[in-house]
């Protein structure tokens, strides 16, 4: 899917996303990534989203100092994680949202334009 209005003023924005990768600034990328308002970071996560660890979320974390929301995208589908992560997550203090890496992509720049400290990690189609 293409965004056709998306302002970037704020920040780093998704452009589109599909199985054949999600774009951003022009760059398209085809594995896990990390994305911040300030910066994308290609390369994080397992490539399965029940492999998911703290030490994943906790790259997320250290990332963005005093980010207020995690919005994690599981790939095509929702995938949810062992409870535990989200209490390794939301026992800091930080959201954490999981959705198909699609939706994860819409919430992270709804989040960003809205000027919320929000980082994204999300995972490639499989």
């Amino acid at each position: 899917m293409r965004f056709s209005e998306a302002d970037s003023s704020s920040g780093q924005l998704i452009d589109a996303y599909g199985k054949e990768g999600i774009r951003i600034g022009g760059r398209r990328f085809t594995r896990g990534l990390i994305v911040t308002p300030n910066r994308v970071e290609e390369g994080w996560g397992p490539a399965d989203p029940a492999d998911l660890t703290v030490e994943h979320l906790d790259a997320l974390i250290a990332i963005e100092p005093g980010i207020q929301v995690i919005v994690l995208g599981t790939g095509e589908t929702q995938v949810f994680p062992d409870p535990a992560l989200y209490f390794a997550v939301i026992g800091r203090g930080v959201g954490f949202e999981v959705m198909d890496t699609g939706a994860a992509c819409r919430t992270y720049n709804i989040l960003m334009s809205e000027g919320r400290r929000v980082v994204a990690g999300l995972l490639p189609w499989s």
